[in-house]
């Protein structure tokens, strides 16, 4: 069925006046008598009449519209990142259209290209794992498009961005690791080109090096997806060493879910045997068995701060027609410790 949008002009000639008049009177001119206004605003609510979003913009240069690129809507820490910025967007009087790129570069290249014809005011935007050239990223910067870049960020020097300080949380993973007599500690590693794996493999490299413990190149295992099938062969790999891990630092909790079962599948007890750590601390994270411990990442504060930095940016600019110095905004992680990484007789910190 065509969709057919109820415009002024139709609401005119239903009621035989000009479309100058209905527009004056939805807009509650003094010039227009309250009889005329009364039939208007009755006529335009039967109708369902809806304002031309894209034609307001072209007259007031402005849509009070925000356009928001995440890699997975399934993902639990994007799902709470998006509340933080519907919560900060709609209060200051913003809508928000959603996208996910399904860590495609094509959906992504797709999808900014949408919301820069939607005409958005400025975009929130985090990074697909297969983002590794940001062409299409500049061109609509070069455009005078206003970004704030979050969790997987494009570094460049006039952009503000939205990060966890992912070095200190995966640090803190790996000491707790340590804390708990672990000695030969594996690191499932994340989507190479993404700057939160580095971070973590650098902050499970310097807790090893704070503890003089060898970094051992064969007890790190890429998991490029970072997907619960991925983690589980990756654990199956360490398994068959000679001298296998007693831990498993994983770079996210499905890695991390993976690798606790094939562990349980090689008849090995966690923590017992094998200490498991995630990162993320996603919602189902809790109800493993063991319950596994995580790094929780702010996810809504992440979303509500981006937002904050991104109209700040918008208005900013809409008044004095320049760009506010960007910033980098860095939240703190928290290690949530569940039962995954407990040895025996080690209370909960």
């Amino acid at each position: 069925m065509k969709y057919n949008q109820v415009t002024i002009k139709d609401i005119a000639r239903e009621l035989g006046i000009s479309p100058s008049t209905v527009s004056r009177a939805l807009k509650d001119h003094p010039d227009i008598s309250p009889q005329t206004k009364k039939a208007v605003n009755e006529l335009a609510e039967k109708l369902n009449y809806q304002p031309n979003i894209v034609a307001l913009s072209l007259r007031q240069s402005k849509t009070n519209t925000l356009g928001v690129i995440i890699p997975e809507l399934v993902h639990f820490f994007f799902s709470t990142v998006i509340s933080g910025i519907e919560d900060v967007a709609y209060s200051a009087g913003y809508n928000v259209i959603i996208t996910q790129s399904n860590e495609s570069l094509q959906r992504e290249k797709t999808d900014i290209k949408a919301l820069f014809n939607s005409r958005v005011d400025g975009m929130l935007i985090s990074v697909s794992r297969e983002t590794s050239s940001f062409e299409h990223i500049e061109s609509i910067l070069a455009k005078g498009v206003p970004m704030v870049f979050f969790d997987r960020v494009y570094e460049n020097a006039n952009s503000s961005t939205v990060i966890v300080d992912d070095l200190s949380g995966a640090k803190e993973a790996t000491q707790h690791l340590i804390d708990q007599g672990c000695t030969r500690i594996a690191h499932l590693e994340g989507p190479p080109n993404l700057g939160i794996t580095k971070q973590r493999l650098e902050g499970y490299i310097q807790a090893l090096n704070d503890n003089k413990m060898p970094v051992q190149k064969d007890l790190i295992v890429s998991c490029p997806l970072g997907t619960i099938e991925e983690g589980k062969i990756a654990a199956e790999q360490l398994l068959k060493m000679p001298n296998r891990p007693d831990a498993i630092f994983a770079t996210n909790d499905p890695a991390a879910m993976g690798a606790m079962q094939a562990i349980k599948e090689a008849g090995l007890k966690i923590p017992q045997d094998i200490a498991v750590v995630g990162f993320s601390n996603w919602f189902f994270s809790s109800l493993l068995e063991p319950p596994l411990t995580s790094v929780d990442q702010p996810g809504f504060e992440m979303g509500q701060e981006a937002a904050k930095l991104l109209i700040r940016q918008i208005e900013f600019k809409s008044k004095d027609n320049e760009d506010p110095a960007p910033e980098t905004k860095v939240l703190k992680t928290r290690l949530i410790v569940r039962d995954s990484s407990l040895k025996k007789g080690k209370p909960k910190k």
